[in-house]
């Protein structure tokens, strides 16, 4: 469901937690002494009420975990972990897009106040807005399930 990385491709530091990469697992947030988590889809397959889920169900559940995977105790990210989470997780959204006066825009509030939290809904707004202005977009409209 969400964009894959290439395991040779690494994310930068980002205090005592890091972005690890596993084929399995995809980027996550992690402090060095935690141990793997469970695959995004077998939460996805644990989560009762999302059995005989839609795609669009799933999609926003994966979504949904991906953030809560990396988040902090209090279910919110940084807004530094919130960028290096995009531009780690959203690279083939956001490839070509940093001329964007949008792009510029949202990349510049994350750089301001980086330790200020957000939660679930104000980054699904920049995931949102990200894929609206995104040129993939339309490769996604012409492709047919």
């Amino acid at each position: 469901m969400c964009g894959s990385v290439s395991s040779s491709e690494q994310a930068g530091q980002l205090t005592n937690k890091k972005w690890v990469n596993s084929e399995k697992v995809g980027y996550r947030l992690t402090s060095q002494k935690m141990s793997k988590s469970m695959p995004v889809s077998k939460q996805i397959n644990s989560v009762k009420a999302l059995g005989k889920g839609s795609n669009l169900e799933k999609a926003i559940a994966t979504a949904a975990l991906v953030f809560y995977n990396s988040a902090g105790a209090d279910g919110r990210l940084t807004k530094g972990e919130a960028k290096e989470m995009l531009l780690s997780q959203f690279q083939a959204f956001i490839r070509g897009q940093e001329g964007k006066p949008k792009y510029k825009e949202i990349f510049a509030d994350l750089s301001e106040d980086k330790e200020k939290k957000i939660a679930l809904e104000d980054f699904m707004v920049l995931v949102i807005s990200l894929t609206i202005m995104s040129d993939i977009l339309k490769d996604i409209q012409k492709a047919k399930i």
